[in-house]
């Protein structure tokens, strides 16, 4: 009898233990600090646990409002400057970045795209989806990225 006793307060402790271990993930929704942004249907970055996933950005500079000059070579610049931006907002970076969909408003963009992606991701390359469709804004580019937040890293959040 006390040895059923004994099993069954340790299968008790350990359904216990099982169930708080559980953790539920909280979603946090920053809206864009951009006031072209204020009133968009979606969220410029959510942030799940540890993982940042960001809206797809293209090469408006943020101070003209404009898309950038140079055609996709400058569009791709100025597309991969403000994800950094947005990651560097939410306590991410570069090089933290595990996954990007591109997408090239036309695929013959492709290697001169590659050339300023290798420049920007010259050591961790993230898992990367490429493919070409029209897009909004007379955009060449589009990019959205997943990242991880670094730890240490000094998260400047904007809700």
């Amino acid at each position: 009898m006390k040895s059923y006793y004994f099993i069954s307060c340790i299968l008790f402790s350990l359904f216990i233990s099982c169930n708080n271990s559980e953790k539920k993930t909280d979603l946090v929704f920053y809206k864009s600090k951009l006031e072209r942004k204020k009133n968009a249907p979606f969220s410029d970055a959510v942030q799940a646990g540890n993982t940042l996933y960001l809206a797809g950005q293209v090469g408006i500079n943020p101070e003209s409002n404009k898309l950038a000059e140079g055609g996709i070579t400058g569009q791709t610049i100025q597309t991969l400057e403000n994800i950094k931006s947005v990651l560097e907002l939410h306590g991410s970076d570069l090089e933290h970045v595990v996954k990007c969909t591109v997408i090239l408003a036309d695929i013959n963009d492709f290697n001169d795209f590659n050339a300023i992606f290798r420049k920007y991701f010259p050591k961790n390359k993230p898992a990367r989806t490429t493919f070409a469709a029209d897009l909004l804004v007379g955009a060449k580019i589009e990019i959205d990225v997943i990242a991880v937040k670094v730890d240490g890293f000094k998260d400047a959040r904007v809700n």
